[in-house]
């Protein structure tokens, strides 16, 4: 059986392994911080780890993007994108003057949830509870279980529906994300890789490229190792070295396998030129759709 570390149980994290592995049995092993889910693997407690890296809304998780690169050498063995859903979760006698009623949003003195999550619903935030203290805390998961703490406070919290399930909250307003295309990426990392029954869309090598100092136009020379052998770079993204100011590495997403003909060729063609030219995986990528499609069967 599979053994997976992740973020608290409810979390978006959470719905998202859930679908991946519908129909496979995999012990799952919670974790209040995602330091904590990346030294469970690495440490070998748990054989992969989740880690969500970007949002459509918010764009790259900067942190869990250093990790991978700074803190752990654990390859990404597959992709796949889920839909961040968050919901108003809180205890509905405390905000609706009876039980058929509608929820009162004045009553709200405080709004929980991690940052990220926070950040994808500020438009409904601030048009119903313009007024609430906004805290964050270290995930949706962890800011339900704080409002479960805290009955007759006028606390809520943005989390899942299944936090609002495991925890015995109700749903005060669904689906509150400012856009309705709201998806997350998730990666797993892990030593072995996995296979799972979906088709997958794509294949997919993630690089991080540190150009040679002093190399005016390195980057256009490097990009150009791809254009002319025309792969496609799903991602291209600057990050500090954290060695010095003014220094940068490139996370390059390019969309075919390592073992394809012409890519490593490519970062041949790139090492050649000074650059340093690290992997931090090879792996397919599956789309919110194609596993839905599968889970269904």
């Amino acid at each position: 059986m599979k053994r997976i570390a992740l973020l608290p149980e409810g979390s978006v994290s959470h719905e998202a392994v859930l679908h991946l592995f519908a129909d496979e049995p995999v012990e799952l092993i919670h974790f209040k911080q995602i330091s904590d889910v990346f030294l469970a693997t690495a440490s070998g407690k748990t054989y992969y780890s989740v880690v969500p890296i970007e949002n459509t809304i918010e764009g790259s998780v900067s942190l869990h993007m250093d990790w991978l690169v700074h803190e752990v050498d654990i390859p990404m063995q597959i992709e796949w994108v889920y839909p961040s859903i968050q919901n108003l979760v809180g205890r509905r006698e405390e905000f609706a003057p009876s039980s058929d009623g509608d929820i009162d949003y004045s009553r709200v003195a405080k709004v929980l949830s991690h940052p990220v999550a926070m950040a994808q619903c500020l438009q409904f935030i601030r048009a119903h509870m313009p007024n609430a203290e906004l805290e964050h805390v270290g995930s949706t998961s962890e800011a339900v279980e704080l409002v479960k703490q805290n009955p007759g406070k006028g606390w809520t919290a943005v989390g899942t529906a299944l936090g609002a399930k495991r925890h015995g909250l109700d749903i005060l307003a669904e689906k509150v994300t400012d856009h309705d295309n709201n998806y997350t990426r998730f990666v797993l990392i892990g030593s072995d890789p996995v296979q799972i029954p979906a088709p997958k869309s794509e294949d997919k090598t993630s690089i991080l490229v540190t150009l040679p100092e002093d190399f005016p136009g390195a980057l256009h020379q490097v990009l150009s190792a791809f254009a002319w052998r025309k792969l496609n770079l799903s991602r291209i993204e600057s990050r500090p070295t954290k060695k010095r100011l003014g220094s940068y590495y490139f996370y390059m997403d390019v969309l075919a396998p390592l073992d394809s003909v012409l890519l490593p060729s490519a970062i041949g063609e790139i090492e050649a030129l000074g650059c340093q030219v690290r992997i931090l995986g090879t792996y397919p990528s599956y789309t919110y759709e194609g596993l839905k499609s599968e889970v269904q069967k």
